[in-house]
């Protein structure tokens, strides 16, 4: 086995329970697959860096089962007498979109169950603190409308609401806790505190984009289209991050730079496979800024649509028009009755 049918097999095993039970589970063909639609030169390159950073951002379901079952008696969260702290604790199930929540909800109560003996459904009181559950935050627009809506119309007078995640990104937390929310709980009069609780966080605001935890490029590519999709932008224009800053989840300034160009240049041929796309969808990721969000983080659950186009978009069975591209990860949207994960709704495909 050489290194490049290794890698297909790395990849295939770390992502071989996504959509478990809904989509045939992938194989090292169905990497190689998606692979051949990158630059043939830099193939190997392109998956040495790919396989790195996906082992990193690629969230099963045994690893969030074991960070909310450790958050279950995290003193900072439920001081020295955990079963009564969850006893007290009220659970909102305010989702508006989307059945993240209630996936969320069902691992916990899981845990609860066997570590307390608690049912969720029984805890609750008026002195209790306030539960909200999600997945992963990226622009922050899910989780501000359903806060924002219980805030004005059933939060109590005073409340401590602890937000838990499996992962933010620090634009749309800076978004909801300085901006949107705290001028909400401003004009209510009501005393609300919010606190955040993550797995992961990953950096991603514009004035520390050096440092940035996303694809966000240094370089833009040698590729007219991609040079013309850039120059096209000039409401929200990229701003380039310069190279050599904390790398994060990438094993070397060169592997990420890679990742960022073929990710851009497949992204913009997507893209030019629709005669009018909408705006917000980028290259890097359904975003309004730039070109595009650039998060790599994807769950065994589904994949976000803020990842790079060229992770998720198109159909394996379509052979010409807009979903002509495979993708590694299909990506279940909105659209569908049973959909188990789901991004911000401002940013959704």
């Amino acid at each position: 086995m050489n290194e490049m049918e290794k890698l297909f097999n790395s990849i295939a095993n770390t992502i071989k329970t996504y959509r478990q039970g809904e989509l045939a589970p992938p194989s090292p063909a169905h990497v190689e697959r998606w692979a051949n639609q990158f630059t043939s030169a830099d193939r190997l390159s392109f998956l040495r860096e790919f396989d790195h950073v996906i082992r990193q951002t690629f969230l099963t379901q045994e690893t969030v089962k074991a960070f909310l079952d450790n958050l279950l008696s995290n003193t900072k969260l439920v001081g020295a007498n955990p079963s009564a702290y969850w006893a007290r604790a009220n659970f909102l199930k305010i989702q508006k979109a989307g059945q993240s929540q209630k996936e969320m909800m069902k691992l916990f109560a899981e845990g609860l169950a066997q570590k307390y003996g608690l049912k969720l459904a029984n805890c609750g009181t008026k002195d209790g603190d306030y539960i909200y559950l999600d997945d992963v935050l990226f622009t922050g627009g899910r989780v501000a409308t359903d806060l924002q809506a219980w805030i004005e119309t059933k939060a109590p007078a005073k409340a401590l609401v602890h937000v838990i995640l499996m992962a933010l990104h620090t634009s749309g937390h800076y978004y909801i806790t300085t901006d949107r929310l705290r001028k909400v709980i401003a004009a209510t009069g009501k005393k609300i505190e919010i606190k955040f609780w993550r797995m992961i966080e990953i950096e991603n605001q514009r004035n520390r984009r050096d440092n940035s935890g996303v694809l966000w490029p240094a370089v833009i590519p040698d590729d007219a289209a991609v040079q013309a999709y850039v120059a096209s932008e000039t409401r929200f224009p990229l701003l380039s991050r310069n190279p050599g800053g904390a790398l994060g989840v990438f094993s070397s300034e060169e592997g990420r730079q890679l990742l960022e160009r073929e990710f851009l240049i497949s992204g913009v041929k997507i893209r030019l496979l629709t005669q009018s796309p909408k705006d917000f969808i980028r290259p890097l990721g359904c975003s309004s800024f730039g070109v595009g969000f650039g998060s790599m983080i994807a769950t065994y659950r589904n994949c976000p649509n803020n990842c790079p186009l060229s992770i998720w978009w198109g159909s394996p069975d379509i052979s010409s028009g807009a979903l002509h591209w495979y993708p590694l990860l299909s990506r279940k949207t909105y659209a569908a009755p049973e959909n188990l994960f789901n991004v911000d709704d401002d940013s959704s495909a």
